[in-house]
């Protein structure tokens, strides 16, 4: 039976119940490392799966912990979900993991809900618009901590940033969402489930978010690979975008 809950509110509630389940799990402190992540990947999938399935049984679901329903690409609303991104961060007791409840309508990634559980926060696109401070000096560009892309430190470099390395794709956007990091840039080896939340969230807060090349982002795709992203205060997205094409040039 469906409830009267908005988009919006559904992602964040499932959002949040499973990052509870996962925070659960860590403290059941019967298994630990790859272990517990893999029981982490597994258990928040089967819920996330479950409460969408209950709440929009006419939407599809596209999840990185489950198989693809390529009949999906037909539909016009597609949950795109991660139930853990950053399992290396989760399994070795960091907090800069989350969960990655997103929609995407016509492949527009309108509806989001990241939940960063080990930080007690949620952030979704139903949020009221968070009032800017001045940007960083220097410029602080939030990349991976362990294979942070070379495109981001010629662009650093370029810019006179500095690197803030981070754990997942949700809690790296999540810092500029909340003004600890100006930009996140990644270029190589993201899936669509790995920031159509994280960017239907950042676009909801006022702050840029599109392919490197300055393209949008597009979302239900025949194949989910979708490898680079930038998002951004939105003052500073032209001059990013400047230094990204002389960088790959």
């Amino acid at each position: 039976m469906t409830t009267d809950l908005t988009d919006a509110g559904l992602a964040r509630s499932v959002a949040l119940e499973a990052g509870a389940l996962l925070q659960e799990i860590r403290a059941r402190g019967t298994i630990a490392g790859a272990a517990m992540g893999a029981a982490g990947d597994r258990e928040a999938n089967m819920l996330i799966i479950d409460r969408l399935r209950a709440e929009r049984p006419d939407d599809f679901i596209l999840s990185e912990e489950s198989l693809d329903d390529r009949s999906r690409c037909a539909a016009q609303r597609v949950w795109i979900v991660d139930p853990l991104d950053g399992t290396r961060e989760y399994a070795e007791g960091l907090d800069d993991w989350a969960v990655h409840i997103g929609l995407a309508i016509d492949g527009v990634p309108r509806v989001g809900a990241v939940a960063v559980p080990a930080r007690d926060a949620v952030f979704a696109t139903d949020d009221p618009a968070r009032p800017w401070a001045p940007p960083g000096e220097p410029l602080r560009i939030v990349v991976s901590r362990s294979r942070a892309p070379d495109i981001a430190r010629r662009v650093g470099v370029a810019m006179g940033a500095t690197m803030v390395p981070m754990g997942s794709a949700g809690a790296k956007a999540m810092a500029v969402v909340d003004g600890r990091a100006d930009a996140y840039l990644h270029d190589g080896g993201q899936y669509e489930w790995d920031n159509c939340a994280p960017a239907a969230v950042a676009i909801a807060a006022g702050l840029h978010a599109s392919r490197i090349d300055g393209s949008p982002l597009v979302y239900n795709c025949v194949d989910p690979l979708l490898p680079d992203l930038l998002i951004c205060r939105p003052e500073l997205a032209a001059s990013i975008l400047e230094a990204l094409a002389a960088a790959r040039d």
